[in-house]
């Protein structure tokens, strides 16, 4: 606080005085008590005599003297005391304000009340030594330092951080980030306002590279993989690339595969399944099933990516395809006739023995040339004759015993000349 703010509180406070310390009281010698005034010397002359006698008539009584003297000690003695208070209550004091010194005169009793006089406003961040509400004592220093925002990208971790240093150097010792051979965004002598600043540090490391058959480490400030390669005398060419991302932080202690990749594509033609559409039909018997239509499969163009590192060949990866020709659906009827429960005449013979003989108890046997199948070897031309659809290997075995029933009674067993007989046994 300066001089002139202090005197301002001591007049609000009452403690300083309205009138010069310099200005000095008449003193008036006081009367002897029970002694009238000294007798005055007799005159010279008659001339001294009557301005002598002129002078006594104009004095005042000896009372009024008296009442004049008192008043005037009193106020000496006021102004006395007065001023030794306003004396004992001004304090020098040094206060140093972000390494700015000055000395000045101040009327506060603490640190915050000298804050406030001096018109200093401080928050968390801020360092004030004393503390704030110390008492304070002429000769004492107070220091203030207020606190910096940094924005603070450490090593590719972004983070807020405070700091009462006011230079970037300073900030870097007090934050405890080491600063030999890092990479500094900007200068480390380039000051910090209280608005604060960006700072980006990339500290010295140590990265490892396998290449070529070759290991080789070297002390970086990259911000990137890539350019931690390019400083090693690395060259990436075509396809290669590195064991991590290229773009990606290299971390102290980071041993990092460069990977040479060599590539190209190939075609090939596959198969595509055809799909299998089923239709109920009324006229079929339960557990047949006709093949309308055949189903034919489809052929579609693969394109892979073939990928070759560091000599070792990779899964091929599909990169594409196309369909060269579609498949066709496969249509199947689905009998949903019910069977009959018996043929007059054809009940009571030995149709599994029949069976077994002719096609070994298979209901989808079909002999070497392609003419008979089924259970008991139909040939197509007999089959359809006897109501059934399509060829008797497709159709069911008990369809298929139902049918060799009818065919028995209108023929017997001649339609099966070598194990007809063992429908007898």
């Amino acid at each position: 606080m300066s001089t002139s703010q202090g005197s301002h509180r001591a007049a609000r406070g009452g403690r300083r005085p309205d009138i010069s310390l310099h200005e000095q009281p008449t003193v008036v010698a006081p009367l002897v008590p029970g002694q009238g005034p000294a007798p005055a010397p007799p005159p010279a002359t008659r001339a001294e005599a009557r301005r002598a006698s002129r002078r006594r008539k104009a004095a005042p009584p000896a009372g009024d003297g008296l009442r004049r003297i008192v008043p005037q000690a009193l106020v000496v003695a006021f102004l006395a005391g007065g001023t030794s208070a306003f004396v004992a209550s001004d304090k020098a004091v040094r206060l140093s304000v972000d390494g700015v010194p000055r000395t000045l005169h101040t009327f506060a009793d603490d640190v915050d009340e000298l804050l406030a006089d001096e018109g200093l406003a401080v928050g968390a961040h801020d360092i004030v030594a004393p503390a704030p509400g110390e008492e304070l004592a002429s000769g004492d220093e107070v220091v203030v330092r207020y606190g910096r925002p940094v924005a603070l990208t450490l090593d590719g971790q972004r983070r807020q951080v405070w700091t009462t240093a006011r230079t970037v150097d300073g900030a870097l010792r007090q934050l405890g980030v080491r600063a030999e051979g890092a990479y500094l965004s900007v200068s480390r002598s380039a000051p910090i306002s209280r608005r604060g600043l960006a700072l980006d540090v990339r500290t010295e490391r140590t990265v490892t590279f396998l290449a070529d058959g070759r290991e080789r480490t070297l002390r970086t400030n990259a911000a990137t993989v890539q350019e931690a390669v390019e400083q090693a005398g690395i060259t990436l060419s075509g396809q290669d690339t590195t064991s991590v991302p290229p773009d990606s932080f290299p971390r102290d202690g980071q041993t990092i595969t460069v990977m040479r990749i060599t590539g190209g594509k190939e075609v090939r033609e596959e198969a595509v399944p055809y799909a299998v559409e089923r239709v109920r039909d009324p006229d079929l018997f339960a557990g047949t099933e006709v093949v309308e239509r055949q189903g034919v499969q489809g052929v579609r163009r693969v394109t892979y990516a073939l990928r070759t590192v560091n000599g070792v060949r990779q899964k091929p990866r599909k990169i594409g395809e196309e369909i060269v020709r579609a498949p066709v659906t496969q249509q199947v009827k689905v009998g949903t006739r019910p069977l009959p429960a018996s043929v007059a005449g054809a009940d009571g013979l030995d149709w599994g023995a029949l069976a077994a003989c002719e096609s070994g108890g298979r209901p989808n046997a079909v002999d070497p040339s392609g003419t008979y199948g089924g259970l008991y070897q139909f040939d197509p031309g007999t089959w359809r004759s006897l109501g059934g659809s399509g060829v008797a290997q497709d159709a069911s075995a008990s369809e298929q015993t139902y049918r060799a029933k009818k065919l028995y009674v209108q023929r017997g067993a001649s339609p099966w000349p070598h194990c007809g007989r063992r429908l007898y046994r």
